[in-house]
């Protein structure tokens, strides 16, 4: 009987710290595919920082570097430019990107710089208890939001691909999911388009990829799969929101 199903090599057999109905498992898989894919397992370098997303060098069999929370980009910076020959990418959450992060996010995008960013973007702090992320939609409940996040007092969430699209040296930026086998189809080709982004040298890529967050949104797996299909894209529309190959082919 031919088999329909396998683990990349790329991907460790390791028993998951995730939660039930997270998506970040989903993520690795489809980093680990599409780096054995493309057999660039030897060259690539990967960049994790505090949160929820700082074991993914626990799941994926690449060398990665471990980065203090939001000075990801920057570090990813040095590996680049010391090694250009490397395919670098960094996998963040949205506490450690849009929070904490800021500075380097924007000025790393704003360079150009020529490596990859795996954005994992569940609206809410998923490593410290759930707090109000620069991500958290209106009226969203959560540890520092008890009633709901208030635009008056705590502004409204932050469109990341939609702020970095603004600089001119952004070269690929698009935002997707993980709730169907049809949206992770697309998620998967969205990456392979981010990773040829870097690899034909022309710059700064990123992809935010929608992710459920059960624990700290009281839902159950099926749940948060229907409220980022229902709620979250209210906000974050999904697609491609630059692409400057196409701009300028």
């Amino acid at each position: 009987m031919a088999k329909s199903y396998h683990r990349p090599k790329t991907l460790l057999p390791q028993q998951t710290h995730y939660c039930p109905g997270c998506g970040h498992g989903i993520a690795h898989r489809l980093l680990a595919e599409i780096i054995e894919e493309r057999g660039m397992r030897s060259r690539t370098i990967g960049v994790a920082p505090v949160g929820c997303a700082v074991i993914a060098y626990d799941y994926l069999d690449i060398d990665m570097s471990e980065a203090a929370h939001g000075r990801t980009p920057a570090v990813a910076t040095g590996i680049k430019r010391a090694s250009p020959d490397k395919f670098v990418f960094t996998y963040q959450g949205d506490g450690d990107l849009a929070a904490i992060g800021t500075c380097e996010l924007i000025h790393a995008a704003n360079r150009g710089e020529n490596f990859t960013i795996v954005f994992i973007n569940n609206a809410v702090y998923g490593m410290t208890n759930g707090q109000m992320a620069p991500t958290t939609l209106v009226n969203m409940k959560t540890s520092t939001t008890p009633q709901g996040r208030n635009p008056l007092t705590e502004g409204c969430p932050i469109r990341v691909c939609e702020l970095l699209a603004t600089l001119e040296r952004t070269a690929f930026l698009a935002r997707t999911t993980v709730t169907s086998p049809k949206r992770v189809r697309e998620t998967k080709r969205l990456l392979e388009r981010a990773f040829d982004t870097q690899e034909q040298k022309k710059g700064f890529g990123l992809v935010e990829i929608l992710s459920p967050c059960t624990t700290y949104w009281r839902m159950s797996p099926v749940e948060a799969m229907e409220f980022i299909e229902t709620e979250m894209v209210k906000t974050f529309p999904l697609g491609i929101v630059k692409d400057w190959s196409v701009e300028n082919p």
